[in-house]
């Protein structure tokens, strides 16, 4: 009688078991389409035994039934964690893809508005210039594509800057995202812990839900993360805690610098940058993770101009011009978009600076005594300074002869400052005339007294005094009277300044500068505005390859993660006979039970 009822137990287990895999299998028909679905698995197990017999090699044993185990999520956590390394490595790329896709829409290589149309324009008046330099037409013609040519620059410089301000929107939007993301893995991660609680059943939907906002947050930045015994996912983002069983540290937003318009991401417990620049991000070393580090380098700390393109004369010696170089590559280079404002506006500076020096040449002087400005600054005595070269300089054909103009000016400071200075008499190679030199501790130098034009020269710390772009304008004295244009011989002004004429011819023929400290080729003007966009269609053409190398690769993992966990409505149908006929059997068993049962309580 009892192994009767242990045998009814036994098929009322089986009967609980196979109810538990025909709803388990329902479920994943239900979500076959669901995105995220992971395909669920009853595992069986037995229940246990009671022991009947020992024999003297044996125990005899009756078993007692099966049970569900666990109802597990089929996934593979290799497949997962591959899928978000390289979704990030995507976004990664992606985001600078398509600032490159943005700058080239502003500079309108691809629609026909063209910035070379501006710079064509500017040389053909030039050419026109020299063939007539006395007609006051050739002269109109070419101001005004001086004038175009600074106004479409100043545009694409604007724009340059807007997209780069505007990232910031992009910036917050995915911090916001990701605190988001976090917060909800967090709320989760308590579900889940409470659902599993008893140890009874697994909460597969939830952790679904969990894991479908890991692989969007691995997208967003690079992420390491652990599950614990209670079932709490514990993560962290660029090697810092980001979500610590039931708390979140949250990103912040603050500006770069006190008087920049960029945002940067901060941890808001310490105050503290989300991500270290001090080396390019790159697959070697892992750190080309997540469409917000991707976003952050394209657009770059800050704008940039010619000054941040390092030149060799200009630094005192070689390890400080290769130190120069190094931080060019970290801090410029690595960003597209600051990569772009520097060798744009070192096109701009060059070519602005060189028609001015034609209109308004400059040369050496040396200060025999102090000089107190009109905005009083004082210039030592000794001081090596730059002055308006004079004797070399045309004039204008206006009744003054004006000399000194250029065609592009500084908005917040003049080209020079008029004073009365005492300045030493120079050779040809610059050095001081010696008038006496008896004694060797008071040699007497050659000196005049005369009004001189006093260059104000451009300050890297002084962004007013730099022809870039954004300071630069049409010297609005030309534009009123084209005769003050100096292009006349100071000597005859009735005749035009061959020399200066030769020399604006010349400005497109001669070597100009290198797109960077990393590129050997100097080019000319029009060589260099060819080989600037063609580094940009090339800098795009890999970052394309590269997002589409990544998206191929992400989306194969993707397959085989699918295949893996993904629902096969044909093997679950399958899945459903089966365990409906085992349903039926065990049905079946007990009914047998329950007759022979019947029968012995009936005879009794």
């Amino acid at each position: 009688m009892a192994n009767l009822m242990t045998s009814m137990y036994t098929g009322i287990s089986g009967l609980n078991v196979s109810q538990n895999a025909l709803n388990t299998t329902a479920h994943n028909l239900t979500n076959v389409n669901t995105a995220g679905y992971v395909r669920q698995q009853v595992i069986i197990k037995d229940w246990g035994y009671e022991n009947i017999g020992q024999a003297a090699n044996y125990t005899n044993q009756i078993g007692l039934g099966t049970a569900t185990e666990v109802v597990k999520q089929v996934r593979d956590r290799f497949f997962d964690q591959r899928y978000r390394l390289e979704f990030g490595r995507q976004g990664y790329y992606e985001s600078q893809y398509k600032a490159v896709q943005e700058i080239e829409d502003i500079f309108g290589e691809l629609e026909g508005v063209t910035f070379q149309k501006p710079l064509n324009d500017l040389w053909n008046s030039i050419q026109e210039l020299a063939k007539e330099p006395d007609s006051i037409v050739t002269r109109t013609t070419f101001a005004k594509n001086a004038e175009s040519f600074i106004e479409r620059a100043e545009t694409i410089y604007e724009q340059l800057q807007s997209y780069q301000i505007n990232l910031n929107i992009q910036l917050t939007d995915k911090v916001n995202r990701i605190n988001q993301l976090g917060k909800e893995i967090r709320d989760l991660n308590v579900k889940i812990r409470s659902y599993e609680a008893s140890g009874q059943e697994r909460a597969n939907d939830l952790r679904d839900a969990r894991n479908n906002c890991l692989d969007e947050l691995g997208g967003l930045i690079d992420i390491t993360y652990k599950e614990d015994a209670q079932g709490m996912v514990n993560i962290s983002a660029e090697g810092v805690p980001f979500v610590n069983d039931t708390t979140v540290f949250e990103m912040g937003l603050k500006k770069e610098s006190e008087t920049s318009q960029m945002l940067k991401p901060i941890w808001k417990s310490t105050d503290t940058d989300v991500f270290n620049f001090d080396r390019v991000p790159s697959a070697e070393y892992n750190t080309d993770i997540g469409s917000l580090k991707g976003l952050l380098v394209a657009r770059g700390s800050d704008s940039a101009n010619y000054t941040d393109i390092p030149v060799r004369e200009a630094y005192p010696t070689e390890e400080a011009y290769q130190i120069g170089v190094k931080e060019y590559n970290t801090m410029i280079e690595a960003s597209v978009m600051r990569t772009i404002q520097a060798q744009f506006d070192q096109l701009i500076h060059g070519l602005v600076t060189a028609i001015n020096d034609v209109f308004a040449p400059n040369k050496g002087a040396i200060l025999a005594a102090d000089v107190t400005l009109p905005d009083g600054k004082v210039l030592t005595g000794d001081s090596k300074i730059k002055i308006l070269d004079e004797e070399n300089a045309p004039v204008g054909q206006d009744e003054n002869h004006t000399k000194g103009e250029a065609m592009f000016n500084r908005k917040g400071m003049d080209r020079y400052t008029v004073t009365t200075a005492t300045v030493y008499v120079l050779d040809e190679n610059g050095d001081k005339i010696v008038l006496d030199d008896t004694d060797p501790l008071n040699i007497i130098y050659q000196t005049e007294t005369k009004e001189i034009y006093i260059y104000n020269e451009e300050d890297p710390d002084n962004n007013y005094s730099l022809f870039t772009l954004g300071e630069i304008e049409v010297n609005k004295k030309v534009m009123q009277n084209y005769s003050i244009l100096p292009l006349s011989n100071a000597k005859t002004p009735a005749a035009y300044d061959n020399k200066a004429v030769e020399k604006l011819i010349n400005l497109w023929n001669q070597s100009f500068a290198t797109l960077g400290p990393n590129n050997s080729t100097h080019n000319t003007f029009t060589t260099y505005y060819t080989e600037f966009i063609g580094e940009l269609s090339n800098r795009g053409y890999t970052l394309k390859n590269i997002t589409e190398n990544q998206e191929f690769a992400v989306n194969s993992l993707d397959t085989d993660r699918q295949n893996i966990m993904g629902v096969s409505s044909d093997e679950e149908l399958a899945n459903m006979l089966r365990f409906q006929h085992a349903y039926n059997a065990a049905s079946r068993y007990v009914n047998v039970i329950s007759e022979m049962l019947e029968h012995i309580i009936m005879r009794l």
